[in-house]
C-alpha cells in the first residue's frame, strides 16, 4: 500500500474542447478552468499534499492564436490577483517554473511578486509551469553544467543524476509521485520529463472545467492502492 503523494503534478487539459462542445469562445473554457484551479488547490492543501505542480502555459502553446494566447495572459494575471491573498490565508507558497523571460514584463513582474509575498508561507507548495517545456529545461539545465566545465568549477566525471537535478527549475522540490492528465489524451506532452520517471500515471476523460474534488479523491485512492517497486520485487519492498 502506498501513502498520499508527497508531490501532485497536473496536466489540466479539456477547456477548449469544454466551451467548443458548449457553444463558447475557448476562452470561455479557461475562464471555466480557472475555478477548477482554485478548487483543486485548496482541496489538495487540505490533504496534506507537499507539492502540487500544475501545467498552465507550455513552451508550445506559444504557438496557438495571439489573441488566445493574450487572453490566458491575461487570466493568469486575473489569478494572481485574486489568489495572492488566499494563498497566504492558507499558508500555501507559489513557485513557478519554465522560461519566464518570454512572458510579458508586466505579467512576469505580477507572477514575481506573487512569488515574494508568499514566500514565507510553509505549507503547501503550489508550482506554475508557465512557459514551460522539459526538454527546453533539459537543455538548458545542460547548458548550465557545460558552462561549469568549462570554467573548471565542475568535473565532468562527477556530473550523475543529483547534479543534473540540482540544475533543473524543480530543484529543491520532490520529484512527483502521481501525474494526473484531464481531458481524454494519453501522452505526457514534454511534461516533467525528468521528473516523473517513476511517477504513477493517471488519465481522464474528463474535461480538466468539469475535473471535482471527488474525482481527484478516487484518483488518490486508487494511487494509495498501488505498490511502488522502483525496479526492485514485491519481496523486497514488503521487507
Amino acid at each position: 500500500m502506498t501513502d498520499l503523494p508527497r508531490h501532485v503534478a497536473i496536466i489540466m487539459d479539456g477547456n477548449g474542447r469544454w466551451a467548443t462542445s458548449r457553444g463558447l469562445g475557448r476562452v470561455r473554457g479557461h475562464e471555466a478552468g480557472i475555478r477548477t484551479v482554485e478548487q483543486v488547490v485548496e482541496h489538495c492543501a487540505r490533504r496534506g499534499i507537499g507539492v502540487l505542480t500544475l501545467y498552465a502555459f507550455s513552451s508550445e502553446n506559444w504557438q496557438r492564436p495571439p489573441a488566445e494566447v493574450g487572453a490566458l495572459m491575461h487570466l493568469l494575471r486575473v489569478f494572481l490577483r485574486r489568489e495572492t491573498a488566499r494563498l497566504r490565508r492558507n499558508d500555501i507558497r507559489l513557485r513557478a517554473i519554465g522560461r519566464r523571460e518570454r512572458l510579458e514584463p508586466v505579467v512576469r513582474e505580477e507572477l514575481e511578486e506573487a512569488c515574494r509575498r508568499t514566500a514565507d508561507c510553509s505549507g503547501m507548495v503550489l508550482n506554475l509551469a508557465i512557459s514551460y517545456g522539459s526538454r527546453d529545461e533539459l537543455t538548458t539545465a545542460v547548458r548550465r553544467l557545460a558552462r561549469e566545465v568549462r570554467a573548471g568549477t565542475l568535473d565532468p566525471d562527477a556530473i550523475d543524476e543529483e547534479c543534473l537535478t540540482a540544475a533543473l527549475d524543480t530543484r529543491g522540490l520532490p520529484d512527483p509521485d502521481l501525474l494526473i492528465r484531464t481531458g481524454g489524451e494519453y501522452r505526457v506532452s514534454n511534461f516533467l520529463l525528468w521528473q516523473a520517471a517513476y511517477a504513477e500515471l493517471a488519465f481522464t476523460a474528463t474535461l480538466w472545467p468539469d475535473f471535482t474534488t471527488a474525482e481527484l479523491d478516487g484518483i488518490l485512492a486508487d494511487y494509495g492502492r498501488r505498490e511502488r517497486r522502483f525496479g526492485k520485487t514485491s519481496e523486497q519492498v514488503a521487507s
